[in-house]
């Protein structure tokens, strides 16, 4: 029998492709992706619900959830969708609109998050590792002067600055104080790759740093950056949560998953919906992404035996 050689990117595709966990992560955040941002639609982009999440309404049978996926023969009133499957908020808004509006900007913050913090991180990371000397003195003190300030402290002083300024300005601003934990990491790579042969033959051909950063070792250190960014995802949807709870997330009158788990906290022993719906959208995505992120370890980590090339 003929032996396929694959190349490393098809081996760590396959070994992702086979973490049972990171697939299910993924269909998992997928779905919620599809159904937040096609349900109300975005922007001047109309959605599939016919309710919005600014539309108030008479408040049916005391705003419950007429979401039932309870079979009859077990009790339960059959499977069926209703007119408000989430119920409805103090108001009459739909709250199937106002958690799937919460998602989008819960998502949003938490992708910027990651973003951010990825891109400071890995050009921490990199410049320090690779120059050494007084470079890396000065911008490893800079980072444990970061990491010696509480991240939520932190975080909750620029947000109260951004958070009037939107969405995008408050995931800035928290990616700019979560990035220190993947600069250690990426430095950690540098300091080793820089003196391999390879790097070494660069030098000597006279290769300039830049190229030699970005074109021979970066991409030797892009599994410990792609997995770092997954987790700063999963790390950032909790903390905007967090942020918007003490209301110093997404402002009023927009909405977040946290700022809606602050809204109606009252509400949990008479209306529970309100405030375990956006709950378990934030377990979900956060469990979600950090399945993927695991899978990602696994993938491209060679040392790793769960699953098999």
């Amino acid at each position: 029998m003929a032996v396929v050689a694959r190349t490393q990117a098809e081996i760590i595709r396959r070994r992702f492709f086979r973490h049972r966990a990171a697939m299910g992560g993924l269909i998992t955040l997928g779905f919620v992706i599809v159904l937040a941002y096609s349900s109300i639609g975005v922007g001047p982009i109309p959605g599939w619900w016919d309710k919005g999440y600014m539309s108030t309404a008479s408040v049916l049978d005391g705003g419950r959830p007429t979401l039932s996926v309870v079979p009859s023969f077990l009790g339960g009133d059959g499977i069926r969708l209703g007119e408000h499957p989430f119920g409805q908020d103090n108001v009459g808004v739909d709250y199937f609109a106002l958690v799937m509006r919460g998602t989008q900007q819960s998502l949003t913050v938490a992708f910027l998050i990651g973003f951010v913090s990825t891109v400071i991180g890995a050009t921490v990371g990199a410049t320090s590792g690779y120059f050494r000397g007084r470079t890396e003195a000065v911008l490893m003190r800079f980072t444990d002067v970061m990491i010696a300030i509480p991240t939520l402290v932190f975080a909750a002083i620029l947000a109260a600055a951004a958070g009037r300024a939107g969405i995008v300005a408050l995931g800035i601003a928290i990616g700019a104080v979560t990035w220190t934990g993947l600069a250690r990491l990426v430095r950690g790579e540098f300091l080793s790759l820089r003196e391999k042969e390879f790097v070494e033959a660069a030098r000597a051909a006279g290769t300039k740093s830049a190229r030699i950063i970005f074109k021979h070792i970066m991409p030797n250190t892009v599994g410990v950056i792609i997995v770092s960014a997954t987790l700063a995802i999963a790390a950032g949807i909790l903390l905007e949560t967090a942020l918007s709870y003490l209301d110093l997330g997404v402002r009023a009158p927009d909405v977040s998953l946290g700022s809606l788990i602050s809204r109606y906290e009252t509400a949990m022993q008479t209306r529970p919906w309100l405030f375990w719906w956006p709950g378990m959208f934030i377990v979900a995505i956060a469990l979600s992404v950090n399945f993927i992120g695991d899978g990602l370890r696994d993938a491209f980590d060679p040392r790793q035996t769960r699953v098999r090339d």
